[in-house]
């Protein structure tokens, strides 16, 4: 949490952070500021509290944040220009010389170029990279209670649009095993989707990676987004993955149903039934303060033990379970606490850390995919909570014709 940001910037040696970029869809600068509409530079010397810098066309949105706002003193943007500001920043926040790491979503080739000026002109500061465990990820792993809040009402939104859906599917009339819409025509997943994106504005929310809404062998590829044009068929397996977040690039919510239409054949009901055993085992076997990456494994030993291959013992795998159990949420869709075996991070479930649990098995050249997903809170007292509830059926009922 940010209230253990100097505890932790200690433990790195970091004497300043210098945080940069807009206000929106910028997850280092809303964790910092809030948000809003401005394009700055937050500077936090270790032990101060932090201050934005911003031009004088954004100093009203700047002070929104309730940081101390300050003008930059240099309106020219070549990169030498750019680097002196830097300087003068620190210099202004008290950093004389020491360490100073940088984050925030700019352009890398223009902010390599700064960064190189900066070492020139500005001998006395040394400029830390980190990896993927840094700072701010490792402060943003525990969430707090206005976090929580925030993550719990995104949940809401989303369960009630995905609701929105089925009831859309569940309404629509058949017509040769397909999908009809109100105008008499094909129903297809592109226009699931724009549905989708309109009911999450109309709720607050925005959709700026796109929904995994894929059907028959594209539902047996895990990041495939499905194909726009094709046809909502029955019997065939749809994964609908939907991450929304806030308005303006907030606090994210993740979350995962696999529908088929009117019926499943026996196939495909064995598959959800694996996917949903391991699912229920999981979550039950859940324990605070457990090492995530056992998490991966007890879930690769449960698929492996019902004859599914998985990426612990077939690596590189397309067949069976080929990704991790679950990841960490906030603002990312993915971050820390990571379950991946692969990664070089220990990452722990303790209080406040939220994250996602969702198994699935995919077998593209069967025609088919599956995949449950839903998003926990590690709490205070030992426990696990989902932060929203929505059923977890199987076959959506259509209309008859």
């Amino acid at each position: 949490m940010k209230k253990h940001l100097d505890e932790l910037m200690a433990k790195r040696g970091l004497d300043a952070i210098i945080i940069t970029g807009t206000g929106d869809h910028n997850p280092a600068m809303v964790y910092m500021t809030g948000g809003g509409h401005f394009k700055a530079s937050v500077v936090k010397k270790a032990g101060l509290l932090p201050v934005i810098y911003c031009n004088p066309m954004e100093r009203e949105e700047a002070a929104r944040t309730g940081l101390t706002a300050k003008l930059h003193h240099n309106q020219k943007t070549n990169p030498a220009a750019q680097a002196d500001e830097i300087r003068w920043m620190l210099q202004d926040a008290g950093l004389a010389n020491g360490k100073v790491a940088f984050y925030g979503r700019v352009e890398a080739g223009e902010f390599m170029a700064i960064l190189e000026e900066l070492r020139k002109c500005a001998p006395e500061y040394i400029l830390v990279s980190e990896p993927q465990d840094n700072l701010l990820m490792e402060t943003r792993a525990t969430k707090g209670e206005s976090e929580i809040a925030r993550i719990r009402k995104m949940g809401q939104i989303t369960t009630r649009v995905v609701g929105r859906v089925a009831d859309l599917l569940s309404s629509s009339r058949v017509r040769n095993n397909h999908l009809i819409n109100s105008a008499d025509s094909l129903l297809r997943v592109g226009d699931i989707k724009k549905l989708i994106n309109l009911w999450l504005a109309e709720e607050g929310a925005e959709n700026p990676e796109g929904t995994i809404f894929a059907i028959g062998r594209d539902a047996g590829i895990p990041h495939s987004s499905g194909n726009p044009e094709d046809i909502l068929e029955l019997g065939k397996t749809i994964v609908f993955d939907i991450f929304p977040c806030e308005e303006q690039g907030g606090y994210f919510y993740d979350f995962t149903r696999t529908w088929c239409l009117g019926h499943a054949d026996d196939q495909v009901m064995q598959l959800y039934q694996d996917v949903k055993t391991v699912y229920d085992t999981v979550v039950k076997e859940l324990k605070p303060g457990q090492l995530c990456k056992d998490h991966q494994r007890f879930t690769c030993d449960l698929f492996e033990k019902m004859g599914h291959p998985t990426i612990l013992s077939h690596p590189g795998t397309t067949d069976g379970y080929v990704h991790s159990l679950g990841h960490g949420l906030g603002l990312d869709v993915h971050e820390a606490p990571w379950f991946s075996t692969n990664v070089e991070v220990n990452d722990h479930l303790v209080p406040g850390s939220v994250f996602t649990i969702e198994p699935g098995l995919y077998y593209p050249e069967r025609g088919m995919g599956v995949r449950l997903e839903d998003t926990y809170l590690s709490t205070t007292n030992g426990s696990f909570e989902k932060l929203a509830e929505f059923p977890m059926d199987l076959v959506l009922p259509v209309r008859k014709s």
